[in-house]
């Protein structure tokens, strides 16, 4: 198999009720748990992303000294170790095959930024399986879910977005990165068509 499934930062802290949560987060995480049940089989990988940033600095900058901007600084979020930074309970994780973290004391959007818990990039990761193609889902397609898609493009695998289970920080900003991401040569599809 040549397909991998990219679930991106499905996070207590990105969730409903987390430090920044989003709306549809859970929702998220339920409908991933459901497609893993029926669909894990059909991929070579299912990697997991997660924020895990440092406690005890700001993170380069990401974690605001005062009133966040939320473009570049943002409240406190995912520290590594808290329950912020763990998987969201609805979300489960069974089926996952690699788990990467990001973030880890520098601001960091993409999971093609962070690293396994054998030390590989992602990029290194999906050449060693032999995956070219890859299916993406998570939060916030705003944010880490277009950082990572259009890396993952530019590292020159195809990519396809399953819009029914993302969430956003906010539709407008949402819409122009789903837009951003098809003008790059992504695809954008609903799980249960493909």
């Amino acid at each position: 198999m040549s397909r991998g499934l990219l679930i991106v930062d499905v996070q207590n802290d990105f969730t409903e009720g987390g430090a920044l949560a989003v709306t549809g987060g859970d929702a998220v995480a339920r409908g991933v748990s459901r497609f893993l049940a029926e669909r894990a089989g059909e991929y070579a990988a299912v990697i997991a992303s997660r924020d895990w940033h440092d406690g005890a600095n700001d993170n380069g900058g990401h974690f605001a000294e005062g009133e966040p901007d939320f473009v570049d600084t943002w409240p406190v979020h995912c520290v590594a170790g808290t329950e912020g930074a763990d998987y969201d309970p609805l979300f489960d994780a069974s089926a996952v095959t690699h788990h990467v973290k990001k973030g880890q004391g520098e601001p960091a959007y993409s999971a093609f930024e962070g690293t396994t818990e054998a030390g590989s990039t992602l990029s290194a990761l999906l050449t060693d399986l032999g995956v070219v193609e890859i299916d993406v889902v998570g939060i916030a397609t705003d944010h880490c879910v277009r950082a990572s898609v259009l890396d993952a493009i530019r590292d020159g695998r195809a990519v396809r977005v399953f819009t029914d289970l993302v969430a956003g920080v906010a539709p407008d900003s949402s819409d122009a990165a789903l837009a951003e991401i098809r003008a790059a040569g992504g695809a954008l599809s609903a799980s249960g068509t493909v």
